[in-house]
């Protein structure tokens, strides 16, 4: 007797592979994001304090040392000259030793130099140790954005880094009332406040640079916080992805660091972080001149656009991967950031410029996540980490250039408007590069999520 089936009520039925797969991916990706999220976000939080805390350094170091805004502007940004110089053989570096110890040297040597800021005694000897301590930095954003290539498949790309960034403004917004908290204590052990906050700040990036070689794991395949099952699940969808890329083009380290598309999202990058950090280092002093407020009240009024810019940023990563979307999302973030910039210039003096540097932020740190999952929707290996830390190292001399124009404004006109207006044309620079030439398809779209990988 034949058995009579209900074909509608088998096919509602889950396939019970289907299932399992979701549940293995589910707790795999748990397991990792919670193994390497908290400790990524607290390392870039460390990073961007020893990075930042120049700009309220600035209240009181320039009078102290006898610096123009224009000398003070380009002594901070050296520390982008040795960032360039270094960034890709850094990254090359890790890619063949592994994160875990590289990791570990880039924080302990960058915490140490922190430390020693605080025996600078003019502009030379200033620029001196901020350019060493770019060349000890070097390559920790992209060896850190390369490592999670190693982890998570491309549809998480934009979350992760989006997670990871949220350092970034929690640096600035948190940063901002403990730094000139430090500045309060001048006097303390004969110091003066700058020199204290450079200390104090730079203790904690050596100690967990020191943990960085408990904590980190360099590949999947070693994770024994991961079952055999969930290693193999996700060593089989990254060989996937990987697979799928490479039969696209393999990419050498020199082809990956001139090829067209590498170059345009280079441009686009400087673009955003010549404004963004022309923006970031003078918002101290920027707020400080809206009224006759103590160092502690410019440090809380600080932290509105990085709290602006931390919610946009997580949003956003967030909004890129559900739509699995990239270029269309970083093109709203730079335009947002143009909008912000103009407010800002148009406002100055008034408070309405601080919402347009909260609109700014936004658009610059929103970018982020969409930004950052391209490079490895084409790239693999080798040419992965010369190519990442490329598109860091160019956009970075951003970071000399936007201080230093700014302070080049402020210095010829009294106020930082035409500076900010500047910023403006750059970041609207950006936004025409992605609108016209960052077209990358995604070869990975196609990789079925039950892909697996056998270990013996």
């Amino acid at each position: 007797m034949r058995k009579v089936t209900n074909d509608k009520a088998e096919t509602a039925r889950p396939y019970p592979e289907k299932t399992m797969d979701a549940a293995l991916e589910k707790s795999t990706m748990r397991k990792i994001y919670l193994r390497l999220l908290p400790f990524a976000i607290l390392s870039y939080f460390l990073a961007y304090i020893d990075r930042i805390n120049v700009s309220f350094a600035g209240l009181t170091m320039r009078g102290d040392l006898d610096m123009t805004a224009t000398a003070f502007g380009l002594a901070t940004g050296t520390f982008y000259w040795g960032y360039f110089l270094f960034e890709v053989p850094s990254n090359v570096i890790m890619e063949k030793v592994g994160a875990r110890l590289w990791i570990a040297r880039i924080m302990i040597t960058w915490g140490l130099l922190a430390g020693a800021t605080a025996l600078v005694t003019g502009p030379n000897s200033y620029g001196v140790v901020r350019f060493l301590l770019g060349v000890a930095e070097a390559g920790f954003f992209p060896g850190i954005i390369l490592y999670f290539t190693y982890w998570f498949p491309s549809y998480h790309h934009a979350r992760i880094v989006s997670a990871f960034l949220i350092g970034l403004p929690v640096a600035v917004a948190f940063g901002a009332p403990i730094s000139t908290a430090l500045l309060g204590l001048d006097g303390l052990f004969g110091l003066k406040g700058w020199q204290i906050m450079y200390i104090a700040e730079a203790i904690p990036t050596i100690l967990i640079g020191i943990a960085t070689l408990f904590v980190l794991t360099d590949r999947p395949e070693q994770a024994k916080f991961l079952t055999a099952e969930e290693r193999s699940w996700l060593a089989g969808k990254l060989l996937a992805e990987r697979r799928a890329k490479e039969g696209v083009k393999t990419f050498g380290m020199w082809q990956a660091m001139f090829d067209r598309k590498v170059l345009l999202l280079a441009l686009n990058y400087f673009g955003i972080v010549t404004a963004s950090l022309g923006m970031l280092i003078f918002i101290p002093q920027i707020i400080k001149s809206l009224g006759d407020f103590s160092n502690m009240t410019v440090g809380w009024l600080t932290m509105i656009p990085y709290i602006c810019g931390g919610i946009a940023m997580v949003v956003w990563g967030r909004v890129s991967d559900r739509m699995d979307e990239r270029r269309w999302n970083l093109l709203g973030a730079c335009i947002l950031s143009t909008i912000g910039l103009v407010i800002a210039g148009l406002t100055m003096g008034s408070w309405w410029a601080l919402v347009g540097m909260s609109i700014a932020a936004m658009g610059f740190y929103g970018s982020k996540g969409p930004f950052w999952a391209m490079p490895p929707m084409f790239l693999t290996g080798t040419g992965a980490a010369a190519a990442i830390a490329w598109i860091n190292s160019i956009g970075n001399l951003g970071g000399f250039f936007g201080p230093w124009y700014v302070g080049v404004m402020k210095d010829a006109t009294g106020s930082f408007a035409g500076g900010l207006f500047g910023l403006a044309l750059l970041s609207l620079l950006a936004s025409l590069v992605c609108a016209f030439f960052l077209h990358i398809p995604n070869p990975t779209t196609a990789v079925p999520a039950s892909a697996s990988f056998q270990t013996s």
